[in-house]
């Protein structure tokens, strides 16, 4: 077996430095974005993306609606591409995530929002995509090249990337020095030893929990899950795993739940207590928790920025739960890294 690490676990090693980048050369773009976004004061926001920059997406909307109070609705790409409508935006800012910029549909619904009124924005990689010259400005993420067909420090940085627009647009300077402090807080967080879930993993179905900001990070990870190791993983808001998909939940079933130290904590703490009151193996990273067993994880100076710290150390453990299992998470079957979707 080899020894040598995959390009995945090399890329989660780079995600401190990655958005050390991010805030060394991003802040020009960010601030002249934000500029123009407060004076055309939008009274709400439009999300386009696909995948995990979707899952950014969600996360950006609670950061919305909890920090700005402007609701934020995620519109399909085929609304566009497929049945070919274009809708009036007056008054909306579009945010636009994809970390290639290359995907037509993608493309084509945030050029169609631009030409409908709407301020947008392109949160990508690349600069010089298709993506980016659709939108009113562009925001890189700074990420470098990244070769492992699993996202992670792109992830990772566009989920900075949106929150610090969003952190800017409200001149929060709480959150903004949050923000500032990510790349040691990261750094800290990517070592959190995650293995006891690792051993709880046994390659059959699994819940994935979090609510608010977290249930965001809980979508990514049950992505991950499938991508990266072929297991069947499936994303439950706190609030709704109780209702029906607990009845599948049998001795030793694996869950993971995701909480940031905020107002959605003891509710998360109560859900995943409950489901190991059934048997469940639950692993949480709070340490509010009395019949699930707490994770390691890195709080930051401010709630918002704790599921960055989250899902770094997540990527850790499903790497390692990916090459157990024998599997190249850099080159998941049947998978590449774009996917162009019409």
């Amino acid at each position: 077996m080899s020894t040598e690490p995959t390009q995945m676990r090399k890329e989660i090693d780079e995600i401190p430095c990655a958005v050390e980048r991010l805030l060394t050369h991003g802040a020009g773009a960010i601030s002249g974005a934000a500029e123009a976004i407060r004076a055309r004061d939008p009274r709400f926001l439009i999300s386009v993306a696909r995948g995990s920059s979707d899952h950014a997406c969600s996360y950006l909307k609670y950061v919305s609606e909890l920090l700005l109070g402007l609701p934020m609705a995620s519109v399909g790409p085929s609304v566009k591409s497929i049945y070919g409508v274009d809708m009036r935006c007056d008054g909306a800012l579009c945010i636009a995530v994809s970390q290639s910029g290359q995907s037509p549909d993608i493309v084509q619904l945030a050029r169609s929002l631009t030409e409908g009124g709407a301020y947008s924005v392109a949160i990508t990689n690349n600069t010089e995509s298709a993506l980016a010259g659709a939108a009113s400005s562009a925001l890189p993420i700074h990420a470098g090249p990244e070769l492992s067909v699993a996202a992670t420090k792109t992830f990772v940085t566009s989920l900075v990337t949106g929150l610090w627009l969003l952190a800017e647009i409200k001149r929060d300077e709480d959150l903004l020095a949050s923000i500032r402090a990510l790349p040691e807080a990261l750094s800290r967080a990517i070592t959190c030893d995650w293995g006891a879930v690792v051993e709880a993993v046994n390659g059959q179905s699994l819940f994935t929990l979090g609510r608010g900001t977290s249930w965001a990070i809980s979508n990514e990870a049950a992505l991950k899950f499938k991508e990266t190791c072929q297991i069947h993983a499936e994303s439950y808001s706190s609030a709704e795993v109780l209702h029906g998909p607990v009845s599948i939940v049998d001795q030793g079933f694996p869950v993971l739940a995701f909480a940031s130290q905020d107002a959605a904590e003891a509710n998360i703490a109560e859900v995943a207590d409950a489901l190991a009151a059934k048997g469940a193996q639950v692993f949480a990273t709070t340490d509010r928790v009395t019949q699930a067993t707490p994770l390691p994880h890195i709080r930051t100076p401010h709630w918002m920025t704790d599921p960055v710290t989250a899902i770094a150390s997540f990527y850790g453990m499903v790497e390692t739960v990916a090459t157990r299992r024998g599997i190249n998470p850099d080159t998941p079957r049947h998978l590449k890294k774009v996917t162009e979707t019409v």
